[in-house]
């Protein structure tokens, strides 16, 4: 979750033609550089072919954007899934469809780039337009500071954003699916050259020129390399310990006053709930949430709900708690943050990428799943529009991806150090690096300046990099002394 954050502008024209030609030489450019320009590669005017087929496996958002991005550069693009991806509705393969998600202004321009006019088709759909002034947050009860010009973002359930998302590709001419269970990898010598199929008991391949694995965090893509006898990415996991309750109340006013509400607890003041928040969804509903770490599971039952709405939170939350809840609260766990270092194997198979979870999947109470789906949708754009050789290691595609993990991973996981029961590892300079964050967030409930850098990082639109500069850390500093 965020607050939001100020637009960044979007070059144009032959901005945005040299911001292209700057990624061609990734690993020369900071990863400040890289990030601000992922954040401007938009959907070219016309398509430029370099395949004759590509096969997602996954019809997560993930796979879908990849999709988007692949229907410019290939003849024909096929998406592989268990379910059936034209059914109306959430897809039983997101367990966590059912939890509150945060589509972070980042995010939420990033759509616009894929989908030019993604705004409108989302609030003719039931979407909540949620402008800076319609979102409130509070950190530890204290109501934060509104910036200004922060950017616009969209409030909506899961299955909405996912369902426009999916729409929108599968009306492509070029994008088909296949309802099947992808069981395996074909090679040809150093080449990935398929996907082993079962559907409904019968095996086949998906012939490809590209393979994209976008099957989330329990991706087999590992385990397919092995195998095969390819190297297996390492995984890193951070343990996290989060219990969700997510529950939908009914909503009276047409446009609220305010559309997006949060309140986060740092972890010396959270007690047994991390934090709760509220958004305004479609077909006039509240969508709560409630959160707690390692044993503590708040809010599982309804009147456990309520109550902790009416008493722990500020005032806000209680008009929620007083409206009709519809239907059951629903829970769930995520254990852990986990990355797979694709980037850092020395024997990888060409054709072959791998997106959204299946690479990083990080703790959801930051909201970062869509929005880093997205800019690794943005990588993806970058590579192929440099013609690359397919028959090669597609190694400049997760150095690009190598920095929006980085990205990601730094925000949630300097953030879950904090956590009581998570033990490390600790970084080197950890204790000073927590102690800058602490000032940092603090300092974004009274100052404009630097609650407008933080949200831009939280969004992913600069890189945390640049909260590590002495202005924003004096500017902190001086914003905490003058609200003492």
């Amino acid at each position: 979750m965020s607050v939001g954050l100020p637009g960044y502008q979007v070059p144009v024209g032959g901005e945005a033609r040299r911001t292209s030609s700057r990624l061609e030489s990734t690993m020369s450019l900071s990863p400040a550089r890289v990030l601000a320009a992922l954040n401007a590669v938009r959907a070219p005017d016309q398509p430029s072919p370099v395949m004759d087929k590509a096969v997602v496996v996954g019809g997560s958002i993930a796979g879908m954007l990849a999709a988007r991005v692949l229907s410019e550069h290939a003849a024909s693009v096929v998406v592989i899934d268990r379910d059936d991806l034209h059914a109306a509705g959430g897809r039983p393969g997101v367990p966590q469809g059912t939890q509150l998600h945060a589509l972070l202004p980042g995010g939420f321009l990033q759509l616009e780039h894929l989908f030019p006019g993604f705004r409108e088709q989302a609030l003719a759909q039931g979407a909540v337009e949620a402008a800076p002034s319609a979102r409130r947050s509070y950190l530890d009860g204290r109501l934060k500071v509104v910036v200004p010009d922060d950017a616009d973002s969209l409030a909506g359930s899961r299955p909405l954003l996912e369902s426009l998302i999916r729409q929108q590709v599968l009306r492509l001419p070029n994008v088909k699916t296949v309802t099947a269970r992808a069981t395996g990898l074909v090679f040809d010598g150093q080449v990935t050259s398929g996907v082993r199929c079962d559907v409904g008991g019968s095996a086949g391949v998906e012939r490809a020129d590209l393979v994209v694995d976008a099957m989330g965090r329990a991706s087999r893509l590992s385990d397919w390399l092995a195998e095969a006898g390819w190297e297996r990415p390492a995984l890193r996991r951070m343990t996290v310990d989060l219990n969700y309750a997510t529950a939908l109340f009914r909503r009276h006013e047409e446009d609220p006053e305010h559309a997006v509400v949060m309140a986060l607890h740092s972890p010396a003041t959270s007690g047994d709930v991390a934090g709760a928040a509220f958004f305004a969804i479609e077909d006039g509903r509240w969508m709560a949430m409630m959160a707690g770490y390692a044993e503590h599971r708040p809010g599982r039952s309804a009147e456990d709900f309520v109550r902790r709405l009416r008493e722990q939170f500020p005032s806000e939350f209680a008009v929620v708690a007083d409206s009709e809840m519809l239907g059951d609260v629903q829970t769930y766990r995520h254990s852990d943050s986990r990355r797979r270092d694709f980037h850092a194997l020395t024997r990888l198979p060409a054709g072959l990428v791998s997106v959204g979870d299946a690479v990083a999947s990080f703790n959801p109470v930051y909201g970062q799943g869509i929005t880093a789906a997205a800019l690794h949708a943005a990588c993806l754009a970058s590579y192929l529009r440099q013609g690359p050789d397919l028959g090669l290691p597609a190694r400049r595609f997760f150095a690009l991806q190598k920095v929006v993990v980085d990205a990601a991973w730094s925000i949630s996981t300097s953030a879950d150090l904090a956590l009581p029961h998570v033990d490390g590892p600790y970084p080197r300079g950890y204790r000073l690096s927590s102690w800058i964050s602490r000032q940092i967030v603090a300092a974004t409930v009274t100052d404009v300046a630097t609650a407008r850098r933080f949200n831009e990082v939280v969004s992913m639109r600069r890189h945390p990099g640049s909260l590590a500069t002495p202005k924003v850390i004096l500017g902190a500093l001086r914003a905490n002394r003058r609200a003492r």
